[in-house]
């Protein structure tokens, strides 16, 4: 339509023209229907028509009923045009006590006001409705229902008819005397009547605007929804927001802890201020997922200083200025010191340690990706092992209180390098607790994958959703214990504030997930349809790779059954064997020996004569290996 793409300035001029022509017809209107007689009253003089145009339009100019943009005109506009039209026709009776015309009936001039305000009214929103319908791009716009008809869900839908991307057709929502309700020409819909609409209309997007509900209700509605095959977004709490105005931009994709289907237990705030408020702090890896989420925890607890110690000057620069702009626009006061440096060096460490009188240390440095660390072994282990030994017998040197060690789930019977190098870690520090001369408390807390990290699963599987397909699992029946970032750091810090010396911490992480599960999740809940042999014309097809080097079907937490509670729900301990410091000292010499000489055979040896259960799924595989062969 021509008419949507001309100047404003000319779209205005026709407004003000249709004005001046639906005006003195309005009056001819309200004289002929109080006198019944539709002739034309020639008892006046031509002018007097006219006079209801000259009248209003410089008033409706200076009530900017001409400046604003019809497309995006709202339901409030009806309130200045009321008064702009009653203010006319009160300046329009006193010219015509001004100027003495008589014979005008009373009773007309009311009938006129009330066909002025309709016309004027109508027209605008009649114009509203045909520049919508063929404005560029109304046929791309995506079809959504908006669920909660609360203030947020109106806000809502009013910000998405002015924009060009969505189209809302209604709303939806529990409480039943909303139910079947008209809001802003919307139709309230129960849950029942929204499968019917989002197969019918076709509908692309379901908003969740309901900022006030709790976390586990808009758990439920996901899990809710999630069969549905359509896209899930979810406005943020009322808390979260800048201002009160609700932008469409604002709602985000459904989050990796809605995608677990749970709610994330509330930490003890206690237990996380008990080795943190106050203190010095030291995160090695403080770049990294795990770490800098711990950094982000830690800060909420208001240490006194806080170490950011990480190898990669990139990822130290990242989080250091996030939590600058965190300290700054909190007011806290708490000092930073990003430290460039790797956990190998424990020369470093000590002085570091030292300096800044570090009270406890969160050690998150390590090689994470078992496929890498497959082919990497040397390396592994001088990050994984010897960075830890040096990072623990640094803290000892520097009297440090507190050394916790995040592990994993992997080093529980092991079948690749990188779990067995974690598991050493925690005989290492297990060792470092026999000692008698150590006044530092070591503790160690294992858990499984956490949603949303560097390595996780559901970044990958987003950008290959986006890409339509296929998202690839490796096994149809593996499965995975699921945590997110935020749940996992803050049990972390909570573990370590209950530690003895020496304890493995085991996080209680639910029901283990199934990754081709959570992939049919997320494809559902993002407006698509699993392609697979029940459903051949779907949209995106889930393909099976075959496991990778290292990886096991079953994830375990325990080695053994002896495991006790602790005074967190989700915290348990577990009491496991462990190396005596003179062992260790044996194990670490030959392990050294073995990495100097770049010889991986000899290191899993070692590895498999200390740590119990592991077997690797295949022969070394190392790169320097590989030429050798």
């Amino acid at each position: 339509m021509k008419a949507v793409a001309l100047p404003r300035i000319i779209k205005s001029l026709i407004i003000l023209a249709a004005d001046f022509v639906l005006l003195p017809l309005a009056l001819w209107a309200a004289i002929s229907l109080r006198l019944d007689n539709w002739a034309y009253p020639l008892q006046y003089d031509w002018w007097v028509f006219l006079l209801p145009s000259i009248i209003a339009a410089p008033l409706f100019i200076r009530f900017g009923l001409y400046r604003a943009v019809i497309r995006y005109i709202e339901d409030r506009a009806v309130i200045t045009i009321l008064t702009a039209v009653t203010l006319a026709t009160l300046f329009f009776v006193a010219a015509l006590q001004l100027f003495q015309i008589t014979g005008v009936p009373r009773g007309s001039l009311l009938i006129y006001w009330l066909l002025a305000l309709i016309i004027i009214i109508s027209s605008r929103f009649a114009a509203r409705s045909i520049l919508r319908k063929f404005a560029p791009f109304a046929s791309e716009r995506k079809r959504v229902l908006i669920y909660g008809a609360g203030n947020a869900g109106r806000q809502l839908a009013v910000a998405l008819r002015a924009g060009h991307e969505y189209e809302p057709i209604g709303f939806v929502d529990d409480a039943v005397e909303q139910q079947g309700l008209q809001i802003g020409g919307l139709k309230v819909f129960s849950n029942e009547q929204m499968l019917q609409q989002i197969e019918y209309q076709e509908v692309s997007q379901v908003l969740l605007a309901i900022p006030s509900a709790s976390r586990s209700r808009q758990i439920e509605l996901v899990n809710q929804l999630e069969p549905l095959a359509v896209e899930v977004r979810i406005l943020p709490s009322m808390a979260d927001l800048v201002n009160t105005e609700i932008r469409p931009i604002e709602a985000r994709q459904v989050g990796v802890d809605e995608l677990l289907g749970r709610e994330p237990v509330p930490p003890n705030k206690e237990l996380l201020r008990r080795n943190i408020s106050g203190k010095v702090v030291m995160v090695t890896g403080a770049g990294g997922s795990i770490g800098a989420e711990l950094c982000r925890q830690i800060i909420k607890n208001q240490p006194s200083a806080l170490v950011l110690y990480e190898l990669s000057e990139f990822a130290l620069y990242s989080i250091e200025q996030e939590l600058i702009h965190t300290i700054r626009d909190q007011g806290l006061d708490i000092s930073l010191h990003p430290v460039l440096g790797s956990v190998q060096n424990e020369m470093r460490l000590t002085a570091i340690m030292s300096r800044y009188e570090v009270n406890s240390v969160y050690h998150a440095a390590a090689y994470k990706h078992v496929p890498l660390v497959e082919f990497n072994v040397t390396e592994g282990i001088l990050n994984n092992t010897f960075g830890t030994y040096a990072a623990a017998a640094a803290a000892i040197e520097a009297g440090v209180e507190l050394f916790v060690l995040i592990s994993t789930d992997k080093a529980v019977r092991p079948t690749n390098v990188m779990g067995a190098s974690k598991r050493m870690s925690e005989l290492i520090l297990q060792a470092f607790a026999l000692m008698q001369k150590s006044s530092t408390r070591f503790c160690m807390v294992r858990f499984g994958n956490v949603l949303g990290s560097s390595g996780s699963v559901v970044p990958v599987f987003r950008k290959q959703i986006a890409a339509g397909g296929p998202v690839k699992v490796t096994h149809p029946e593996i499965n995975r214990f699921f945590m997110t970032i935020p749940e996992a750091s803050q049990l972390v810090i909570q573990a370590g504030a209950m530690g003895g010396n020496g304890e493995v911490f085991v996080l209680d992480m639910g029901k283990p997930v199934r990754i081709v599960d959570l992939a049919r999740r997320m494809i559902h809940l993002s407006g698509f349809k699993v392609k697979d042999d029940t459903t051949p014309h779907g949209d995106i097809a889930i393909e099976f790779s075959g496991l990778r080097p290292g990886e096991k079907l079953y994830e375990e937490l325990l080695i053994g059954d002896n495991v006790s509670g602790t005074e967190h729900p989700r915290i348990m301990k577990a009491n496991e064997g462990c190396l005596s410091p003179d062992e260790l000292a044996q194990v670490m010499a030959d392990l050294g020996a073995a990495c100097a000489a770049n010889d991986s055979r000899r290191i899993i040896e070692i590895l498999q004569e200390c740590v119990a259960g592991f077997k690797p799924d295949q022969d070394v595989r190392d790169h320097l290996y590989e030429f050798e062969d």
